[in-house]
């Protein structure tokens, strides 16, 4: 009887189940796995870790404990006594509204300042799925043009500032919202059009991204700033900002449409006949079925295409206009600022990356959510 009774317990005692060691999972269990698998693993993180921290230390040292963050009257001769050992942020601190807002009129600076505020708030309102409706659509148009209304003027009280006046992160972020919102529907068509049955329609598509494609997006801006002009009728003159945004449109318009269209090839032929099988039109397909399904397996190549126009749009400096990144450079020309470009470039690429960064882990985020039902 007792032998019956200690296998029972023996048994109850294995199904129990037992959590795993904690050498084995968690943090400790990561390190383990993949910093201090081995010796030479240890080794090398050993030695990854230890120059880190040298340089972290140094960092901190220059960025912050030897830092100058402000000079009287622009006398630099603060920084300058520092020979390197600490970082002249007091060049941020009185180029800022340089670098933010160009050489657009001082006192009106709260407008490009209300503009990016907007900016941001359009980015965020657009990336909550219960905005994703139509109305979303005109909140678009509403805020853009709003934008236009106070960065020209000229209205309700507020004085008209050219574009030649316009510059900084302003800029940036009207060439990058302007030219990807546009430059995506024009893709998602080409992209059709390429794949349609029609061979005008269909080579037309195929030439224009092929030549788009062949060509830097430079030259696009040369012959949008130069070479445009000269066909134009006499007196007849467009904005280069315009220009320039055009170029912008056509060059990123032709490389999404490849993104679209991988994604078009990625469906399986089952989609396109059970559409068929139920009747609908070629445009309720596309629409309901074959765009949602295309676009969600092609979210992280979107975005690395978007990341990568937010940060093309510093090519325009080639044709005279002042981006967030022409801006920074053009702070450091005066004589007094010369030689402390190093920290308006870590301030110009931190904006660049916290954009970039808001961007990529968006897209994650999306991705995940929208392809969960993949994983049951």
């Amino acid at each position: 009887m007792s032998d019956i009774t200690l296998n029972a317990s023996a048994k109850v005692a294995e199904a129990v189940p037992r959590s795993a060691p904690i050498s084995q999972v968690g943090f400790v269990g990561w390190l383990r796995t993949n910093l201090f698998s081995g010796w030479l693993s240890t080794a090398v993180t050993l030695a990854l870790g230890y120059l880190i921290i040298r340089w972290a230390i140094g960092f901190v040292d220059w960025a912050i404990i030897n830092a100058v963050w402000s000079v009287p009257n622009n006398q630099t001769q603060a920084c300058r006594d520092l020979r390197g050992t600490g970082a002249c942020w007091a060049v941020v601190t009185e180029k800022h509204r340089f670098i933010l807002f160009g050489t657009y009129p001082y006192e009106e600076h709260w407008r490009p300042a209300l503009c990016i505020a907007l900016f941001v708030g359009l980015y965020i309102v657009s990336a909550m799925r219960r905005f994703w409706r139509k109305e979303l659509a005109l909140i678009w148009v509403g805020v853009l043009t709003l934008i236009g209304v106070l960065m020209w003027g000229g209205v309700l009280g507020m004085p008209y500032v050219p574009q030649e006046r316009w510059g900084g992160l302003v800029i940036t972020l009207i060439l990058a919202t302007f030219g990807l919102a546009l430059a995506f529907p024009l893709a998602v068509l080409v992209a059709l059009g390429r794949r349609s049955k029609l061979p005008a329609i269909k080579a037309l598509c195929v030439i224009y991204v092929e030549l788009i494609r062949g060509v830097p997006l430079i030259s696009l801006l040369f012959m949008a700033s130069v070479m445009f002009p000269l066909f134009l009728p006499e007196g007849m003159n467009i904005d280069k900002l315009l220009r320039a945004q055009i170029a912008i449109i056509l060059f990123a318009g032709a490389y999404l449409a490849e993104v679209v269209r991988g994604g078009l090839q990625s469906l399986s032929r089952g989609q396109y006949e059970a559409a068929d099988a139920l009747g609908l039109s070629y445009w309720q397909k596309t629409g309901f079925i074959i765009l949602p399904q295309a676009l969600r397996l092609v979210i992280p190549p979107l975005v690395n295409t978007f990341i990568g126009f937010f940060k093309d749009t510093s090519l325009v400096l080639i044709i005279g206009i002042f981006d967030l990144l022409t801006a920074g450079k053009t702070a450091i020309i005066e004589p007094a600022w010369q030689g402390f470009g190093i920290e308006v470039y870590l301030t110009v690429g931190a904006i660049y990356f916290i954009f970039c960064f808001a961007m990529s882990k968006y897209s994650q985020s999306l991705e995940a959510e929208l392809n969960r039902h993949r994983r049951h």
